[in-house]
């Protein structure tokens, strides 16, 4: 149960264009949006933000949500690894590999590009932040500086959102719950204080 009480769909009304769009995207309206819309000018400057790091941009979508689950793993948040496991399943990222993220190191799903990236997102995720010249130096193999910077602002997002519904328990959707469950749990995912 999350440590405050999520507003009421029908309460935030006039972002119920954004709720339906999520919906039908991807069946379900996330918990974490009905805890910012306490806030409403933090909800409407974090959906800003999410839609330009995590929609368009110069970097695959898929390896987007990779980052992001990998962030969220260094991390610890349960919510966020089940949320980006199901998006990257949903950008086109065959489950088998979303199932192989715990070892990317060494798995075959992955080529260099890719671990160069999730390599940033895990040691600049963890504290103290681990990251030195030697991950720019990788990912300038295989990224041009405008990609860097939006690997880096998917790890930074996140660090925002591990810290938000890890805090505050916020509580997992059947969606994401059932495809971590699948797929993640063989890693030791478990929905640990974001179960209903």
């Amino acid at each position: 149960m999350p440590h405050v009480e999520p507003l009421r769909r029908e309460d935030l009304a006039e972002y119920e264009a954004v709720f339906a769009a999520s919906e039908e995207r991807q069946g379900y309206v996330a918990n974490s949006l009905f805890l910012l819309g306490h806030r409403p000018p933090i909800l409407s400057a974090f959906m800003r933000l999410f839609g330009a790091t995590m929609g368009d941009g110069e970097v695959d979508r898929g390896l987007k949500q990779l980052v992001a689950q990998v962030a969220s793993t260094a991390s610890g948040c349960r919510y966020c690894q089940a949320h980006t496991a199901n998006a990257a399943h949903e950008a086109g990222v065959p489950a088998e590999k979303v199932a192989a993220l715990f070892d990317f190191e060494s798995s075959a799903h992955f080529d260099a590009a890719e671990r160069a990236a999730l390599r940033l997102a895990r040691d600049a995720a963890i504290v103290p932040n681990a990251v030195t010249a030697a991950h720019f130096e990788a990912l300038g193999r295989h990224f041009e500086q405008p990609q860097i910077v939006e690997l880096m602002a998917v790890v930074a997002l996140f660090g925002f959102l591990n810290r938000w519904n890890d805090s505050l328990g916020t509580e997992l959707e059947g969606v994401p719950r059932d495809f971590a469950a699948e797929y993640l749990a063989a890693g030791g995912w478990e929905p640990g204080k974001h179960a209903e």
